[in-house]
């Protein structure tokens, strides 16, 4: 799997199997090794799709390293962590990312999250509070939010039919042309912005041993339910950020789940002419208002 310079990886175990992380570590980063001990966490979670890991974030958070304590994993599944041939539910991924947290770290931290992951963030830090210092979120949903069911939909319904998604998987999500077209049609705004790099991590990613099992349960609509009815419950400083152009969830569902909870939610930022994943569209701009969003909700 593609890391940045001046990070490894490392891995923890949890109820699932072993989930792998990347942190940095190193002189690039500090002069003193010793110094890391005293430094913040911040931790980043990726979303869900045909070839998600930890490299979603991979263009963000080195960008971080020489002030943090950075955190990455691949939640299990997916990536370079253990993929159970099981169907995934709601709670397996509660459960793990809770784990992950308790066991890497000792102190409230930030916890930087994207789609449906970051849904499932609010849902943990709803009941483990302290495990939080604040939220930065980039497109929370639960994707059957305000009632609407994904798993009703066509492409859910045909997804569960035996064999059928098992072909699905092989011929058109994990192949360089399928994962190549859903980044260009679906999940960025603009397909000029997809370079190779970005198509053979997602491939990589894909093409794991047992890679189709954490994949096809959140096509089928497994993992998915309605943020909404939680999302009143928050008490994490939170801020969201929203491409405009996201085709799954529109801002608008955005604005409405932020307004439930305006307690919570200091900060909600739309992106014009961005798709699901301004992180790796507009790497940049997302560390920017990263920054901005750390300083306002850690005063």
């Amino acid at each position: 799997m593609i890391q940045p310079q001046g990070f490894e990886q490392r891995s923890i175990m949890t109820s699932l199997g072993k989930m792998a992380y990347y942190t940095s570590t190193g002189a690039l980063w500090q002069e003193n090794t010793s110094k890391t001990t005293g430094k913040e966490t911040l931790v980043f979670l990726h979303g869900f799709g045909g070839g998600s890991s930890a490299y979603e974030w991979s263009k963000v958070y080195p960008a971080f390293a020489a002030e943090y304590r950075i955190l990455a994993p691949d939640l299990i599944g997916w990536g370079q962590s253990e993929h159970p041939a099981r169907n995934y539910t709601i709670d397996d991924y509660l459960t793990t990312i809770r784990e992950f947290f308790e066991q890497t770290c000792t102190e409230p931290v930030s916890a930087i999250a994207s789609s449906l992951t970051a849904a499932f963030t609010i849902r943990v830090a709803i009941t483990h509070p302290n495990l939080f210092k604040s939220l930065i979120l980039v497109t929370p949903a639960g994707l059957s939010d305000f009632g609407e069911d994904y798993s009703r939909s066509l492409f859910a319904q045909i997804v569960s039919v035996p064999i059928v998604d098992r072909l699905l998987y092989s011929t058109g999500i994990a192949t360089s042309g399928g994962i190549r077209s859903f980044l260009e049609q679906r999940q960025f705004a603009q397909s000029n912005r997809v370079y190779e790099e970005i198509v053979q991590a997602y491939l990589t990613s894909a093409q794991q041993h047992n890679a189709e099992y954490a994949a096809l349960s959140f096509v089928r609509g497994d993992l998915c339910f309605d943020l909404s009815l939680y999302i009143q419950q928050l008490l994490t400083p939170t801020a969201i950020i929203w491409g405009q152009k996201s085709q799954f969830t529109g801002p608008d569902i955005g604005r409405r789940l932020a307004e439930k909870n305006p307690q919570a939610i200091r900060a909600f930022q739309p992106l014009e002419d961005v798709g699901l994943t301004p992180q790796l569209e507009l790497p940049s701009v997302t560390i920017g208002l990263i920054r901005r969003f750390l300083a306002l909700l850690n005063e």
